[in-house]
């Protein structure tokens, strides 16, 4: 992208605690697409705090693969109901 076009942010470290085989997943798609881990995850943010889907449908039948491969069977139905093992 030009830098003329190119937004200037600050950004900052977080302790985010994420389930482990959706990290796997989508750090594989951030490799895939040759971005970080956290221009992925803020541009899945930005999209979804405006109602718009942050994948295509060729992205989403790669996220599928890699779904397959780390063995991700969670759903957005499953979100409000995870929790973590005990003792951690």
């Amino acid at each position: 992208m030009p830098d003329s076009t190119r937004l200037q942010v600050e950004r900052i470290q977080t302790g985010v605690r994420l389930e482990k085989r959706l990290v796997k997943v989508m750090k594989a798609l951030a490799e895939h697409k040759d971005m970080t881990l956290g221009d992925l995850i803020e541009g899945i943010v930005l999209h979804a705090f405006e109602g718009k889907p942050a994948f295509s449908d060729e992205t989403l039948i790669i996220i599928g693969r890699l779904k397959e491969i780390y063995q991700l069977e969670l759903s957005a139905a499953d979100s409000h109901r995870l929790h973590d093992r005990k003792g951690e």
